[in-house]
């Protein structure tokens, strides 16, 4: 259940402006991605801040407008573009449990025969992807047209130099994919899904555009323009997903800390959801050991402890 302490929608941005001068004053925040030259060079001391209401309204702090690198914020949406075109039928071919081992483990695939753990880790990912290929025939190309759509961004595109960069360091991914191909979670070929998920995760966006973007959790499954995506159990269960699993190996942490639905990327953008009121994205690209945002963490649990928004 929401607690919901704030009586005006109008206390968000003071609130953002309180959390961005408490991070401002924050001593260490992390290491970016080095790994992707594009990540590696960003500034550890950039951060920003957005809030979206159900009705479109966005309020935000800082570098709240600047694109950054979505990376694995992106496997949200691209799950529930696949759920709303297949259903639980998905769920025979990945599971919904925390995995507690790193985002890019074989090790737990030869345990589970081929099933990811969970949507958010890569291989779980991977097979997403690999059905919402066989169901568009172009997976990066409708999640990129829906990210446009919902967030009202139409010049949100790929970034070409963070997708080869993946794809130059994309090993263990295929090794990840062919091993599944082996127990016959995938129908593309290798190549056709590497490509289609490396450029998925290059997708660069706005704190302001992903919150917009995800407000259709927040909104029970309706869509920007009012249609419906997905059910109301098929949000609850994205939403779950997201709290239990969306911040690789520290989701529990996340939970007991923030409090809400969230799903991380190593571009250092996080994105959170309160069922019935909003959706935030917060940006800090200094990374902990886990692959999450050092600031973006401090300042959702900020967030939620200053507004007692919060699904506990």
């Amino acid at each position: 259940m929401v607690i919901m302490t704030m009586t005006s929608s109008r206390a968000f941005l003071p609130v953002l402006e309180r959390i961005a001068e408490e991070i401002g004053r924050t001593p260490g925040r992390g290491r970016p991605a080095d790994y992707i030259p594009a990540l590696a060079a960003c500034d550890p001391r950039s951060f920003g801040m957005a809030v979206a209401e159900l009705d479109g309204t966005v309020y935000g702090v800082g570098d709240w407008r600047q694109p950054f690198s979505t990376q694995s914020i992106t496997k949200v949406f691209t799950l529930a573009l696949d759920l709303a075109r297949e259903g639980d039928e998905l769920w025979e071919h990945v599971g919904r449990e925390p995995s507690g081992n790193p985002f890019n483990s074989l090790v737990q695939l030869e345990y589970e025969n081929g099933i990811p753990r969970n949507p958010f880790i890569n291989a779980g990912a991977l097979v997403v992807t690999d059905r919402l290929q066989t169901r568009t025939a172009d997976a990066a190309g409708e999640l990129l047209a829906f990210l446009r759509a919902e967030s009202g961004n139409p010049s949100l595109d790929f970034d070409k130099e963070v997708a080869a960069s993946e794809s130059q360091h994309g090993d263990r991914n295929a090794a990840l994919a062919h091993f599944m191909a082996s127990y016959g979670n995938i129908d593309n070929d290798i190549p056709l899904l590497l490509d289609q998920y490396f450029r998925q995760c290059s997708v660069a966006a706005s704190c302001a555009d992903l919150a917009l973007a995800t407000t259709f959790l927040a909104r029970h499954g309706i869509r920007a323009d009012g249609t419906r995506l997905l059910t109301r159990s098929q949000a609850k269960q994205v939403n779950a997903v997201m709290l239990t699993c969306g911040t690789y190996d520290a989701a529990g942490d996340f939970a007991y800390r923030v409090g809400l639905p969230g799903k991380s990327g190593v571009g250092g953008g996080i994105i959170a959801v309160v069922p019935g009121r909003c959706a935030l994205c917060v940006w800090s690209p200094g990374l902990d050991e886990r692959g999450n945002s050092v600031a973006g963490v401090a300042a959702l649990d900020r967030f939620t402890t200053l507004t007692g928004l919060s699904v506990f």
